[in-house]
């Protein structure tokens, strides 16, 4: 594994512990720079792939999942293992469906409908990018809709 900070370089692994929901390893590292980090080490049971609305098809990537998810729930009261599990459980759940090719239509269904239980915030700004909001009006429709469904 090459040292993220000096990007050359021999690491050792330190410690390795299983992660709280069993889907992982987590591994504590040193480099020979005196840096530690640690890594995760996860079972992939088949390559994913995504296909987009415009047909383009890319490989299923999670830290890009990850990042989208974090970006939705920054300065949110969520710790970080709840949302690691959140995003474990997206990503088992979307090798579970069988399926080589997923859209990301299912992808971000599959998130909203996480995040709408996680966090409300979270949802509505994951919904604000997938759903691709123009204008403030988008906004107050898609927030209109949530309280109607809310207050049935």
């Amino acid at each position: 594994m090459i040292c993220p900070c000096e990007k050359k370089g021999e690491t050792s692994v330190v410690d390795s512990r299983p992660t709280e929901d069993g889907t992982a390893i987590r591994r504590r590292r040193l480099c020979e720079c005196g840096e530690r980090f640690t890594t995760f080490e996860r079972v992939q049971f088949r390559e994913l792939v995504i296909v987009k609305k415009n047909g383009r098809k890319s490989a299923f990537d999670r830290d890009k999942l990850s990042k989208s998810i974090y970006i939705a729930l920054k300065k949110r009261p969520i710790d970080t293992d709840t949302i690691e599990k959140f995003i474990t459980k997206i990503s088992r759940s979307l090798e579970e469906l069988g399926q080589s090719e997923i859209t990301s239509n299912t992808v971000g269904t599959m998130v909203m409908d996480g995040l709408k239980e996680l966090d409300p915030v979270a949802y509505v700004r994951f919904a604000s990018v997938y759903r691709n909001f123009r204008e403030e009006k988008d906004f107050v429709q898609f927030v209109d809709k949530l309280n109607v469904i809310k207050n049935k």
